[in-house]
This record gives C-alpha cells, structure tokens and sequence, in this order.
C-alpha cells in the first residue's frame, strides 16, 4: 500500500534487482549525486569558456555562479524524478509558484526580519547608514535563487523526500538536519555551534516546511528570502560571506546573541524563533498524522492488514 503523503512507490511489478539497484532510497540518492558531479564538469567548462569565472561583469560572475549552482542539480532532478520514478514533478510543479512559493517568500522575509527586530530591541543590530547603490543583483541571484532552490533540491527533495520514504519521518528530519549543518561548517567564520544552529533552525524547519506542504517551492521561497533579506536588505553577512545591503549595519554583544563574523544564522535569537515555527509545523503534521512510519513498519503494517481482511472473509 502506498503513503498517501510519499511522492514515490517502487512499482509493483519491478524485479527484485530493480528494487534494490534502481529504485531503493539509497540507489535513488546515490544515482541523482553521480549524475549531479558528472553534470558540473561540463557545466563549468562552459561557464569558463563564456569567461564568467576569470573575467566579466560581477553580474556575469553571478550568472556564472548561478549555473553552477542550478544546472547540475536541477538535469539530475529532472532526470530522477522523469526517468527513474517515472511520475509527474509535482513538487516543483509552476502553478505552486503563486501560492507556496510566494507565501515562503513572505514568511522568509517576516521571519528574519522579526529576528533583526529582536537584535536590536536587544541592543545588538546597530544601523549606521544606508546605501542606496548597492549591487543588489549579484546577491539576489546567486544567496537568494541560486541557493534557495539549489540546496531545497539537494537537501529537502532528494535527501529528505527520499529518506523520509525509507527511514520514516523522524530519521529523515535527524539526517537531512545534520547533513545541511555539515554543509555550512567550512563556510567563513563557521564554528561548531554555527553548524548546530543552522542545523536545528533552518535544517529542521525547512524539512517540515516540505513534510507539511509537499511543495518545495514553499522552502525555496523562505530560504531565498531569508538570504537577501539577511543580505541584501540587512547588511548582515549570509552564513559567514560577506554582504553589502541596503543597510550598513554592525553587532554588538558576545557571539551567541550576535552571531558573530558566521551572521545572525549563529545566534540564540534566530534559533529560537525559527524553532517556535518549527514546533507549530509539527503540531500541524500530528494534527494531520501526517508522521510516515519507516518502510518495514508501513510493510508490517499492511500484511496485517491483509490477513485481517483475509480472516473476517
């Protein structure tokens, strides 16, 4: 029986090879990163041969970036969910861009601003200025688009979505949580807590943002507008890269309210908030019992089932 809330079940009559090498959770996730590293080489000659990585315009630099952010992984997705799961790419469905993907917008850009309203009740976001020149573009496509629906793809529709379908809900939330932490670690002015942190604010809540509405442009608007508000708008470094926003602005106070040289990412108050919104997500999927069991529990489960119906024949 399948999940009424899984986008994928493994067809009925695929051979037992088929299941384990070609349609298993792990083959799945192994074959869309092999084709995501083979589609980045000849993405980046390309890129390089335009002269967007060397030379150019910063907007050209970005246009480079973005390339390289989008193009391996939206071919592999495309690739996965078309030709491998062989179904309908609902998740990224266009007529969701109007309703989840503008409603993640918003609530993105209201949720870091809320944690900025608290800094500075708190006395720690100081602004000193504005700057009305600023090159917002570069920021806007390659903090704001390109990671927003690079890394939901990667790390909400393939690791979590798929994981979820094997492990259940619980250890998809555990695992994907973790790997989006890991992915941060190595980025400027990252520390051990700046990886727990984004781990628990962003890597939790953006999982049960996918759980609850099964669209990723839902995550991929929050976190795109997460980033340039923090950035673009704020002034406030993006998970330790330097920005340049609207507003020129400064912290003040011990790292763990501030954030530190990582950016207000790294700070108590951001993760609070963000987990306020995560815990109201997750009294929405037990109020919908929307919890997916692991695959041997949903298998059990449906065997009894059967036998029950069997015995009351």
């Amino acid at each position: 029986m399948h999940d009424k809330n899984l986008a994928f079940a493994t067809p009925a009559d695929a051979t037992t090879r088929q299941r384990w090498l070609v349609f298993s959770p792990l083959a799945r996730i192994i074959t869309f990163t092999a084709m995501m590293i083979a589609l980045s080489f000849p993405t980046h000659m390309i890129v390089a041969g335009l002269g967007w990585t060397k030379a150019g315009t910063p907007v050209q630099h970005a246009l480079g970036t973005l390339s390289l952010q989008l193009v391996p992984v939206l071919i592999a997705y495309l690739v996965l969910v078309r030709l491998i799961e062989r179904r309908p790419m609902c998740e990224l469905a266009l007529r969701s861009i109007p309703t989840f993907g503008i409603a993640g917008l918003v609530s993105g850009a209201v949720l870091f601003s809320v944690v900025v309203a608290v800094l500075w009740l708190l006395g720690s976001y100081h602004v000193t200025g504005t700057r009305a020149d600023v090159a917002w573009l570069p920021a806007v496509l390659v903090a704001g688009i390109g990671a927003g629906i690079g890394e939901e793809v990667v790390t909400r529709g393939v690791l979590f979505r798929i994981t979820e379908e094997g492990l259940g809900t619980w250890s998809a939330l555990a695992i994907s949580a973790v790997f989006f932490g890991a992915m941060h670690i190595f980025n400027p002015g990252a520390t051990v807590w700046s990886s727990v942190a984004i781990a628990i604010e962003a890597g939790l809540l953006l999982a049960l943002i996918y759980h609850v509405t099964r669209s990723l442009w839902a995550c991929i608007g929050l976190h795109a507008a997460w980033n340039i508000m923090q950035g673009t708008v704020y002034g406030i470094p993006v998970s330790g890269g330097a920005a340049e926003g609207w507003l020129i602005s400064n912290r003040t106070g011990p790292d763990w309210l501030s954030g530190g040289l990582f950016g207000a990412e790294a700070s108590v108050v951001a993760l609070l908030t963000c987990s306020i919104v995560t815990l109201a997500l997750l009294i929405v999927a037990f109020r919908r019992k929307s919890i997916v069991a692991p695959a041997w529990v949903r298998r059990r489960a449906t065997l009894q089932e059967a036998n029950n119906t069997i015995a009351t024949r």
